[in-house]
């Protein structure tokens, strides 16, 4: 699994990387939606095989489909799996408790395989994929959205800089 730090620096880190990157802001914010919608429905580890090949399928950047898969990472996966199967389970009108969640997920923490995601058994895994279907389809247009007005609001201010700089130079 990846390591992340979370702090300011890292925030900032993936800010710069965001809002920098080239092409349209429609390009970029394609490529992290994919990445979130990856994120949320395949499970960590098979995450970057399927988001990069299908953000050159949806013409988006590959850069924002590889971070946007940091939905889903170390430290999220705790809470955001476990929240997953839950809502899964409630579509499928076959409601799980969290405490029978988690302990059936506890052996897929300690051990991030894909043996330990089979061993929870057909009705944790649908209940983790209707769950990931659900959240996905809630968060990509999200993302992309949310992602296009950073880009277009950081390019606006640049030139908005760049504007008040040939002026000072022309007095």
């Amino acid at each position: 699994m990846r390591k992340i730090k979370l702090n300011k620096a890292t925030f900032i880190y993936y800010y710069l990387r965001l809002v920098k990157e080239k092409g349209t802001p429609e390009y970029v914010a394609k490529g992290w939606a994919t990445g979130v919608f990856v994120g949320f429905l395949v499970p960590v580890g098979f995450q970057l095989v399927i988001a990069i090949p299908l953000a050159f399928l949806v013409k988006g950047s590959k850069i924002g489909a590889t971070v946007g898969t940091f939905i889903s990472n170390n430290f999220t996966i705790i809470v955001l799996y476990p929240l997953q199967c839950w809502i899964g389970s409630y579509i499928l009108a076959n409601p799980l408790s969290f405490s029978k969640i988690k302990s059936n997920m506890a052996n897929l923490f300690k051990e991030p395989c894909y043996s330990s995601l089979l061993s929870l058994g057909s009705e944790l895994i649908a209940s983790f994929f209707v769950g990931g279907i659900f959240l996905a389809a809630i968060f990509t247009p999200i993302s992309y959205f949310v992602v296009k007005w950073f880009i277009i609001k950081h390019r606006h201010n640049v030139e908005l800089r760049k504007m008040r700089k040939i002026k000072k130079q022309e007095f």
